[in-house]
């Protein structure tokens, strides 16, 4: 999962702002600290948004600088979706977990899967679970 934001210089700092993300400013005294804020900015509002069961905006705007999303916020983001309308406590007893343990995988400050239960969650989702290197 990949945002984008956009870098203007205004006097000598480098402002950093998402389009998708509105909430989201942050600056730098460089073209490549701007990026470097934008990154850390990103992934801090995001883990606090989802941790509070906020919505969060999919990425649509292209333009501007790649910032990719760290692949434990993705995972968060990506069960949520999975879920749609199902509780969490129904997604857990089909996977074997309890209710916590299933709740901290939709939390990115304190989700850490395994592979084996990334792979009941593939099984559950009907999905493949793909670990390419």
């Amino acid at each position: 999962m990949t945002y984008y934001c956009t870098i203007e210089k205004e006097g000598d700092e480098y402002i950093a702002q998402f389009p998708d993300m509105t909430n989201i400013v942050t600056c730098g005294f460089s073209h490549e600290e701007a990026l470097a804020m934008a990154q850390e900015a990103l992934e801090g509002c995001l883990e606090s948004d989802i941790s509070r069961g906020l919505p969060i905006p999919p990425p649509a705007y292209k333009d501007g600088y790649p910032i990719p999303v760290a692949n434990h916020i993705s995972l968060s983001l990506r069960l949520r979706d999975l879920r749609g309308e199902q509780s969490q406590t129904d997604i857990a007893r089909k996977l074997g977990l309890s209710y916590q343990s299933y709740q901290r995988l939709e939390n990115p400050r304190k989700a850490n899967p395994t592979v084996k239960t990334l792979e009941r969650i593939a099984r559950v989702y009907g999905r493949e679970l793909n670990i390419s290197m």
